[in-house]
């Protein structure tokens, strides 16, 4: 899947002064994860039951 065509948003938690930001763009099949400061760098994926998982560690702190 090119992922140029996705609708990419930040995270609410990135800093406004550009540093240490992602993004993320969904689809029904995948959650795609990529730096917002370098978007040709490689992204990486997951189903939405890994995001889930991912969500619930993230909170967990």
């Amino acid at each position: 899947m090119s992922t140029t065509r996705l609708a990419w948003f930040k995270s609410s938690y990135s800093g406004s002064s550009g540093d240490d930001c992602v993004e993320v763009a969904v689809t029904e099949q995948v959650i795609f994860v990529r730096d917002s400061k370098d978007v040709m760098r490689p992204h990486f994926s997951m189903d939405p039951a890994g995001w889930a998982r991912f969500m619930q560690h993230v909170a967990r702190g």
